[in-house]
């Protein structure tokens, strides 16, 4: 028996779609490419590189760009014998300090199995090792530092880099550093001896409008699909509803590939604005869901104590003293001592400035005086699937309250995200 057969109706090469695609142009930022293209223009004159600084917000081009225009820099420069221009890239999500950037390029630029270990050296140790590293490759050596805010206050790798020539460090190698953010006030907390070299060279990458945003979804969505199967309304919708919220092309390109994917589970012939809408609503429950698994012990119960109270019949919004008491029997129906009720409402606050709850505030007057009430700001939904996942709710039977709130028609069953 046949368990998983290839499907050919929807889509010509969905690759097109994903954020690691590297199209052989660059649409809708001309001028940030001639930007870029001058101040790469040292390099291959056989020059000290300069330090470049991108910013903007994420989807707007700045990685997809940067790839771009060094994989032609690279390729140029095979015509001149005297150029070696050697690239390194890392991603800097999770190294949050020059300690751990640090190895990460020594292990980068290391042949596989001569790594060193994250940890155990001095730092003086591993920027030596650094040093030793960028000798050995030698020539021209562009190291790009994606997501550079998540190096926080721990900086001096930024200052030490472009000071390693006249420090003495480096003699034959000549690098230069491209960072690029998403923070836009990044810069702000640097060291100002960080910031005149790390920023010597910028570009800002503004969000899209949605006709640059159309065009870009027109050229691959016309690779990615089969002919006839988009309807005429698909792209626009994209385009203009990412437009409206981030202006990011991987929002736009994401929620395209969503609707196609959607169309293909159902088995329709052609993609819609109904399966447009549908992605966005899957996507934005993924997102809300990603936000909510970050969150402390405490918010996790706080959470599931309203969304208890939502499901099992609680009229909403509810006042604290209501989500107070049945929060105090979660608490230590996990094994948790329960906060006391000014911690609980600062746990609420914190949900309500996340967007996770909504916070309605009355007051009665004399008799009453002012207070606040609570209720979900999300969907039950999203919110019930990400408790399901929790090790802080398994003694608190999430099945229960899944299948509760199935039988209300909170949940979508068929939703297999």
């Amino acid at each position: 028996m046949t368990v998983f057969e290839r499907t050919h109706a929807i889509f010509a090469d969905e690759d097109v779609l994903r954020d690691d695609y590297q199209p052989e142009r660059i649409e809708e930022r001309d001028e940030e490419l001639e930007e870029y293209k001058a101040y790469f223009q040292p390099v291959i004159n056989g020059k000290q590189p300069r330090n470049i600084f991108l910013y903007g917000k994420t989807g707007v081009g700045k990685t997809v760009a940067t790839k771009y225009l060094l994989s032609h820099l690279e390729r140029d420069a095979e015509r001149y014998d005297d150029l070696d221009i050697t690239t390194v890239y890392l991603n800097c999500e999770h190294l949050t300090s020059s300690y751990r950037v640090a190895v990460n390029l020594v292990n980068e630029l290391r042949e596989d199995g001569e790594e060193i270990s994250t940890t155990g050296y001095p730092r003086d140790a591993v920027y030596d090792m650094l040093w030793e590293e960028l000798e050995a490759v030698g020539g021209t050596i562009l190291v790009v530092l994606d997501e550079i805010d998540y190096i926080g206050d721990d900086d001096s790798l930024l200052y030490q880099i472009p000071r390693a020539r006249s420090n003495e460090n480096l003699h034959d190698a000549k690098v230069g550093i491209i960072g690029i953010s998403n923070d836009f006030k990044f810069r702000e907390q640097l060291d100002p001896r960080v910031e005149d070299t790390l920023c010597e060279r910028e570009i800002h990458f503004p969000p899209y409008d949605g006709n640059e945003l159309r065009n870009i979804l027109e050229k691959r969505s016309d690779l990615a699909f089969r002919d006839g199967v988009l309807s005429e309304d698909v792209v626009p919708l994209c385009s203009a509803l990412a437009a409206q919220d981030r202006g990011s092309a991987r929002q736009a390109l994401d929620l395209l590939f969503e609707a196609g994917d959607l169309a293909r589970r159902r088995d329709d012939r052609r993609v819609t604005e109904e399966h447009v809408r549908d992605a966005r609503s899957r996507l934005e429950k993924r997102q809300i869901e990603e936000s909510m698994k970050d969150l402390t012990s405490h918010d996790h119960l706080t959470l599931y104590t309203i969304t208890y109270l939502t499901v099992f019949g609680e009229e909403m919004p509810v006042r604290r003293q209501t989500i107070y008491d049945r929060y105090e029997e979660v608490a230590e129906a996990t094994g948790h001592d329960p906060l006391a009720m000014r911690s609980l409402h600062a746990h609420l606050s914190d949900l309500v400035m996340l967007g996770i709850l909504k916070r309605h505030e009355r007051n009665e007057g004399r008799s009453g005086g002012a207070y606040y009430e609570y209720e979900l700001g999300v969907a039950v939904d999203a919110v019930v699937t990400t408790l399901d996942g929790l090790a802080i709710t398994q003694n608190l039977k999430t099945d229960r309250l899944r299948a509760a709130a199935e039988r209300q028609g909170l949940l979508d069953p068929t939703d297999p995200t």
